[in-house]
C-alpha cells in the first residue's frame, strides 16, 4: 500500500498523466486476499484520502470528476473486499466439510480395522510387525505390546517359515502381493491354520511400513472342506459298490454330466457334458417326456422319481431308474440324483407278473366253465315248450344260450373277467341306439363274472319285452336305462329300466320264463328287490345289485 501511495504522489507531482485512482485497485486486490475485508477498506479509504490530498496541494481545489473517482473507488474497493471476504469465507467452510469427513472415513476405517473379524497389521519389509488390531491378538494370543516389533516369522510355524520368508522377499511391484494358507503358532504353542495375505501398500516404493497384512482364521473351514472331501470318498465308495451314478441336468443349458459309473450304466461314452438332444435317439420314445420336459420354473424344489428304457449301441434294451430333486437353483432349471440300472430286477418282475396274470386267467376261465353248465342246464329247464311246439321250444332256447355266449365272448375280452353294466346294457341296445330310441346313463360299475351273466339276461329279457309289446317295436316311444349307487350305507346300485311314450300298454296276464328271470315276484336272476309295473307310458322295471355282486 505504502509503494502504491508513493507512487501515486510522485507520478502526480512530477505532472505525469492522471490514472484516475485505478493504480490504487491492485493494492486493494492484494490486500483483500492477504488480509481481511475490513483492512481492505481501510486501505482503500486512506487511498482515496491521499489520492484527494495529493490533487488538492497540486490543484489547489478539487473537481467534480476527482470527487466521482474517489467515490467510485471506495465503491470497488469495498465490493473488491467484501467479495474476497465471501470467496475465502465459502472456501473455509468447503474445506472444513471436507476435513470433516476425511476424519469421519478416518476414524470408520479404523474402527472397522480394529473390530474386523479378520486380523490386520502392517510391516515393514524385513517382517516386523508396527500395528495390528484386537482380532489379530485374539487370534495369536499375544497382547499388541507383545507383538509389535516382533519378526512375523516367529509367529509361523517351522515347516511354513521357510516359504513364507521366501514370498515376503518376493513383494515387489511386478508381484505386489502373496497369499497362501499356513499354520500359525499361538502364545500357548498351540496352531491353527490362517489364510495369511501380504499385499504392498504402494508397489511403486518399498517404504518401511509398506507391507499390509490380512491374517483369517480358516481353521474350521477347512476341517469342514476336509471332512467334506473325505465324506465324498466314502460317497464315490458307497456308489461304486451299490452300482450308483450320479447325474445332473441343467435345462437352461441343454446338457447333462454325470459320473462315470452313469455314463457305464448308460452305455454311453463317459464326457463331461452330453447334450440332452442327443439322448433322444438312446431313450424309448415313450420316456423321453420323462426326461426331456423341465420343471416349471415357480415350483418348489420337489423329488423326481422316474424310469425309462434306453437302447444301448449293442441293441439292448435297459430300464434305468433315476431319482434326485428338481429345482430352480441359481436361475438354473436343473434336475439331480442317482441313476440305477434295473433291467434284470424288472425283467423278474414283469416275468412274475405274467405267470401270476396267467395262473389267475386259468383259475377263473376254470370256476367260469365250472359255473356255465348249471346255468345251462337251469336254462333248459326254466324254458317251457309252449303248446308242444318244439321248434318254438327249440328257437327261445337258443336265444338264451347265445345270449350267455355273448356275455361270455365279453367276459373273455376283459382283463380281470369282468364286465361294466354299460358294456352288457350296450350290447343289447346297440341295434336301437342309431335311431335315438335309447339314453344309457351311469358310471363305470364293473360286475363279476357269475353276475355278469345272469344280469345279461335280465337286459336281455327287457330288450326282447320291449320289441315284442314295448317301445322298441313300435315307431314311438324311448327307452331311458340308468344306474347309480344308492345313498344306502350298504353302497347298493340301483338299475332302472323305463319306457316312455308307448300309446298303448298291455298289461302282463301270465308269468313265464322272462318273468321268472326278471322276478316279477321280487326275486330276480341276479340282485334283489325287483319291480315290474305298467305305466301310462309303458312298462317300469328296476332292481338293486350288492356289493358282492359288483367291482366298483
Amino acid at each position: 500500500m505504502l509503494a502504491t501511495l508513493l507512487f501515486e504522489a510522485k507520478a502526480f507531482l512530477a505532472g505525469g498523466a492522471d490514472l484516475g485512482f485505478l493504480e490504487f485497485v491492485p493494492a486493494i486486490v492484494i490486500i483483500a486476499f492477504l488480509e481481511d475485508r475490513w483492512p481492505a477498506v481501510a486501505a482503500t479509504v486512506v487511498m482515496v484520502a491521499v489520492g484527494l490530498g495529493v490533487r488538492t496541494l497540486t490543484n489547489g481545489q478539487l473537481r467534480a470528476e476527482d470527487w466521482a473517482r474517489a467515490i467510485l473507488l471506495l465503491l470497488s474497493g469495498g465490493m473488491i473486499a467484501f467479495l474476497f471476504h465471501r470467496s475465502k469465507r465459502s472456501l473455509r467452510e468447503a474445506l472444513d466439510v471436507r476435513l470433516a469427513a476425511v476424519e469421519a472415513a478416518e476414524s470408520r476405517y479404523r474402527r472397522a480395522f480394529e473390530r474386523a473379524a479378520m486380523g490386520f497389521a502392517t510391516a515393514n519389509a524385513k517382517g516386523e510387525l508396527l500395528w495390528l488390531n484386537r482380532r489379530l491378538c485374539g487370534m495369536s494370543g499375544y497382547g499388541e505390546g507383545d507383538l509389535v516389533g516382533r519378526q512375523m516369522e516367529t509367529l509361523i510355524h517351522p515347516d511354513d517359515s521357510h516359504s513364507f520368508m521366501k514370498s515376503l522377499r518376493a513383494l515387489s511391484a511386478d508381484t505386489p502381493s502373496f497369499g497362501s494358507e499356513i499354520r500359525l503358532i499361538r502364545q500357548d504353542g498351540s496352531t491353527f491354520w490362517a489364510r495369511l495375505t501380504l499385499s504392498l501398500s504402494t508397489p511403486e516404493t518399498v517404504p518401511s511400513d509398506s507391507v499390509f497384512v490380512v491374517v483369517d482364521d480358516i481353521t474350521e473351514p477347512r476341517a469342514a472342506r476336509e471332512a467334506l472331501v473325505a465324506q465324498k470318498a466314502w460317497l464315490d465308495l458307497a456308489l461304486s459298490a451299490g452300482r450308483l451314478g450320479t447325474w445332473r441336468i441343467d435345462y437352461d443349458e441343454g446338457v447333462i454330466s454325470g459320473s462315470s459309473q452313469f455314463w457305464e450304466i448308460l452305455g454311453l461314452p463317459q464326457a463331461a457334458l452330453h447334450s440332452l438332444d442327443d439322448m433322444q435317439v438312446h431313450v424309448h420314445p415313450a420316456d423321453w417326456p420323462k426326461l426331456a420336459s423341465p420343471p416349471a420354473r415357480d415350483a418348489s424344489a420337489t423329488n423326481y422319481d422316474a424310469e425309462i428304457r434306453l437302447r444301448r449301441a449293442n441293441g439292448q434294451i435297459r430300464w434305468i431308474a433315476l431319482r434326485g430333486r428338481q429345482e430352480n437353483r441359481n436361475g438354473h432349471n436343473q434336475r439331480i440324483g442317482v441313476a440305477a440300472d434295473l433291467t434284470e430286477r424288472t425283467q423278474t418282475i414283469l416275468l412274475r407278473a405274467a405267470v401270476r396274470k396267467q395262473e389267475r386267467l386259468m383259475l377263473e376261465q376254470r370256476h367260469r366253465f365250472s359255473n356255465l353248465f348249471p346255468v345251462i342246464a337251469a336254462v333248459v329247464n326254466l324254458v317251457d315248450a309252449p303248446d308242444d311246439n318244439l321248434v318254438k321250444y327249440k328257437e327261445t332256447l337258443l336265444e338264451r344260450i347265445r345270449v350267455l355266449q355273448a356275455t361270455h365272448l365279453l367276459l373273455l375280452g376283459s382283463a380281470n373277467a369282468s364286465a361294466t353294466v354299460h358294456d352288457l346294457v350296450l350290447q343289447e341296445l346297440r341295434p336301437f341306439a342309431e335311431a335315438g330310441r335309447t339314453a344309457v346313463t351311469g358310471p363305470q360299475i364293473k360286475i363279476s363274472s357269475g353276475a355278469a351273466e345272469s344280469f345279461a339276461m335280465i337286459v336281455h329279457e327287457l330288450t326282447t319285452n320291449s320289441v315284442k309289446h314295448g317301445v322298441l317295436g313300435s315307431s314311438q316311444g324311448k327307452v331311458e336305462v340308468r344306474w347309480a349307487f344308492a345313498s344306502s350305507p350298504e353302497g347298493e346300485v340301483v338299475f332302472e329300466w323305463i319306457e316312455t311314450g308307448h300309446p298303448s300298454v298291455s298289461p302282463i296276464t301270465r308269468h313265464g320264463f322272462g318273468s321268472m328271470v326278471l322276478g316279477a315276484d321280487g326275486t330276480p336272476l341276479v340282485g334283489h328287490s325287483s319291480k315290474l309295473e305298467m305305466t301310462d307310458g309303458g312298462l317300469r322295471y328296476s332292481l338293486r345289485l350288492s356289493r358282492k355282486e359288483i367291482q366298483a
